[in-house]
């Protein structure tokens, strides 16, 4: 899952597709096609940043920004758009624009939002995240971090099954990176296959997160050896999607691992 966030203030890539207050579609098609040439299968569109700190955007900043990225890139590539947002008016705009999958952060929690993902009746992604994006990283705390996302899985599942969202339509996102300290984040990683027991394919997001900065010392770009590294362990344990800023290493680095891993 190549990342095309159309934001100007995202942690990694805010503002790389902005020109002049607003988003520059001609630079994001060229960003949209030179990933899935790299080897995508699945584009992730936000237009609402949720790094540490950020604030919410407008309904319809949010719907200006996703909506004719969305309706660019289904006419003319062959990918799954996948719309990240949490906000219901966007999900259902998005669907319409031909999007594939919703991928919430905050897991269907804003009002209205089970109810227009339902309605859509797209796959849809639910990510653990504790507190919101504004305070996030305020001192996060578990009992027993992979146990209480485990918990809060089950929990979201049942929501969404009685809100019409059946589980073959559900996957999960342990969020990395979302209200929780480095320690909290190797944990996740190394007992993944917990998580992945579940039954329900599992997305994993790491790219050049401040998880890999914190162990190694280094900026945002230059993160991806060490990105690399624990997506392949992501997909050792049973990650199925990897959604990722540096697409073509990635694909390189998932392509070894799988060869390995399936020969006899």
């Amino acid at each position: 899952m190549g990342v095309l966030n159309v934001t100007p203030d995202s942690f990694s890539d805010g503002g790389n597709l902005f020109a002049n207050q607003s988003v520059c579609l001609d630079t994001a098609m060229q960003r949209a096609r030179a990933m899935v040439a790299e080897g995508a299968s699945l584009l992730d569109i936000g237009g609402e940043s949720t790094r540490p700190g950020a604030d919410p955007v407008s309904v319809q900043q949010e719907l200006d920004r996703v909506v004719p990225v969305i309706e660019a890139i289904r006419a003319s590539l062959e990918v799954v758009v996948s719309v990240d947002t949490s906000t219901p008016e966007v999900m259902i705009a998005a669907a319409k624009a031909g999007a594939g999958l919703i991928n919430d952060v905050r897991a269907l929690g804003r009002e209205g939002a089970l109810q227009a993902a339902a309605d859509t009746q797209l796959p849809v992604c639910l990510m653990h995240m504790q507190g919101d994006p504004k305070t996030m990283q305020n001192n996060p705390q578990y009992e027993s971090v992979v146990a209480d996302v485990g918990v809060y899985f089950e929990q979201r599942m049942a929501d969404c099954e009685r809100a019409g969202i059946p589980l073959e339509r559900i996957l999960i996102d342990p969020g990395f990176g979302f209200g929780k300290t480095l320690v909290h984040n190797l944990q996740l990683l190394k007992q993944l296959d917990v998580l992945v027991n579940k039954g329900l394919p599992v997305l994993v997001g790491m790219s050049r997160k401040s998880m890999i900065g914190s162990v190694l010392g280094r900026p945002i770009n230059e993160r991806l050896y060490g990105g690399l590294a624990v997506t392949v362990m992501a997909y050792e344990r049973g990650a199925r999607i990897v959604r990722v800023h540096d697409v073509a290493p990635t694909v390189d680095a998932l392509r070894m691992a799988h060869a390995v891993m399936t020969s006899d």
